[in-house]
């Protein structure tokens, strides 16, 4: 029997990391196949429909139509069956997404981090559209956060863990910016990582944005669990700061590759031609990306993976260290593989493949 599938909220939209879930095609304990669509969920800008990536039955389901969800959070899990014992999580109730509506003027609908935003930055709910759902993204177009003497040569680094120490000697090395310091929500402030110094946590960031400061890099890797990277992105979008992307001079990148926002391509790697990487993506220490491959949205590439021509990675996939990729392969969105792993062929939305392993077992 294998380990009961998350399914996740997907990351439609970079810029908007709430989504509205329009349509839950399931029920608890109802049995789908591969495939078949969950869910559909709504942003401001687009749509998008979740399928099963296999058979299976739908247990814990977290949340009802019409409730407002982040990019990263779980839905449900795909079991083998009905019984089968699930991960020991408490569930965060679906009423905490949304303000209570007496505290809001009528007919407006707008998600708890959007209100907060609003309070923050001092704008009228009054003045808010009625008929839409109100995002954080929403709230910032009407009254960007003011800013002083802006820098364009300072940035803030957010995470200091590991990954955070690599960046600070990247940055150090491209000469273009000043590391004002680093955030972390789980660093005591006044430590020094690197000889750059922890300010505080996510509370800084919109008093960091009105003193000037608008760029930063998500210093947060991702290994053991996207969703902490995908909520450093959140937070940033939310206090109007540019990811930037950072590129090591060792590192080589032919010129018709298309890097997106927030990319980090570290020492001696290589991005070939006509390759696409995603917003947020890492391309990590000599890791090779051949002609053709496309990087969905935040993909984690390890340090000596080898992905061969035209390999494809869905958003969040994560590619271990040393692993290989064969030409033309599919990686599915939120799918992991392994260190040293061969893959032959295509793996499966939020599918695993154990590290040392080749994929399909011969």
């Amino acid at each position: 029997m294998s380990e009961p599938l998350q399914i996740l909220v997907p990351l439609i939209n970079p810029n908007e990391p709430e989504a509205l879930l329009a349509e839950l095609r399931v029920r608890e304990g109802d049995k789908v196949t591969a495939g078949q669509v969950l869910a559909s969920f709504e942003t401001t800008k687009s749509t998008y429909e979740l399928t099963a990536e296999r058979d299976g039955f739908i247990l814990n389901l977290r949340f009802k139509a019409g409730d407002t969800l982040r990019s990263g959070e779980r839905l449900c899990y795909l079991a083998d069956s009905i019984g089968q014992p699930l991960p020991h999580e408490t569930a965060k109730p679906a009423a905490d997404r949304l303000p209570r509506q007496e505290e809001l003027p009528q007919g407006l609908r707008i998600t708890q981090p959007a209100l907060a935003l609003a309070k923050t930055n001092q704008v009228d709910l009054e003045d808010l559209p009625r008929g839409v759902l109100v995002t954080e993204e929403m709230v910032r177009k009407m009254r960007p956060i003011p800013v002083e003497d802006v820098d364009p040569s300072a940035l803030i680094i957010y995470g200091g863990g590991g990954h955070a120490k690599s960046l600070i000697d990247l940055i150090r090395l491209l000469g273009q910016y000043r590391i004002h310091g680093i955030l972390d929500d789980g660093i005591a402030a006044g430590t020094r990582i690197l000889g750059i110094e922890v300010l505080g946590g996510a509370e800084l960031l919109l008093g960091l944005r009105r003193q000037g400061l608008g760029k930063a890099v998500n210093a947060v890797g991702g290994i053991g669990s996207i969703v902490p990277r995908l909520a450093v992105y959140e937070k940033l979008a939310a206090a109007g700061f540019e990811c930037l992307t950072v590129v090591h001079p060792r590192a080589f990148v032919e010129p018709n590759a298309r890097i997106a926002e927030g990319c980090q391509v570290f020492f001696n790697a290589y991005v070939g031609s006509e390759v696409e990487g995603g917003f947020g993506s890492i391309i990590n220490t000599a890791a090779v990306i051949s002609h053709d491959c496309r990087l969905g949205k935040t993909v984690n590439v390890s340090p000596g993976a080898m992905l061969a021509g035209a390999v494809t990675l869905g958003d969040r996939a994560l590619i271990g260290m040393g692993a290989t990729i064969n030409l033309g392969v599919t990686i599915g969105a939120g799918a992991r593989v392994g260190n040293s792993a061969v893959v032959k062929a295509d793996v499966p939305e939020n599918g695993i493949v154990r590290a040392g392993a080749t994929w399909p077992a011969d």
